[in-house]
């Protein structure tokens, strides 16, 4: 197993968000373990996303699906195309058994998604499930816990 440094960690989550503000989504979604999951719970401390109602729970299928709409040309939703930015505050270990190639991250985020004249703020924290597959690390679950998950919400079109 690979270790990897505090320093390597943090910069790992954020290479990840800058993946997503740039819409480099094929990339991105190279950084999810085979049987990794992108989870947006709908209420605060959701503990199983299988058991209760989220608003996404993507394994990497419905990630590829996703990404490929979000391309089509005639995904008439997105043109002109969405756009994201990600603020992020520092990255915190949270956990990490590097014996087992294992380390949990917390991040603090606003993030930001527009489209044409609307711009709607979301805030909240990531939780990153980081696994070492070689000499890399890949994301086994990718967790997004909305300030206000609770609320009403038009779409979401990109990924937090």
């Amino acid at each position: 197993m690979s270790s990897f440094t505090d320093q390597q960690l943090t910069d790992f989550v954020y290479a990840e968000a800058r993946l997503l503000d740039e819409q480099r989504f094929d990339d991105w979604l190279q950084l999810f373990t085979d049987d990794g999951h992108y989870w947006m719970p709908l209420e605060p401390g959701q503990t199983d996303a299988r058991l209760h109602t989220s608003l996404l729970y993507e394994d990497k299928l419905l990630l590829r699906v996703r990404i490929e709409r979000l391309s089509g040309a005639r995904t008439f939703s997105q043109q002109p195309k969405s756009r994201c930015h990600h603020l992020l505050q520092q990255p915190t270990l949270e956990s990490a058994d590097p014996a087992a190639g294992r380390w949990v991250l917390r991040t603090a985020f606003h993030y930001v998604e527009t489209r044409r004249d609307e711009q709607t703020l979301f805030v909240g924290w990531m939780r990153h499930e980081l696994v070492s597959e070689g000499n890399s690390l890949r994301i086994q679950l990718k967790r997004v816990d909305l300030l206000n998950s609770d609320a009403a919400f038009a779409n979401i079109n990109l990924f937090m």
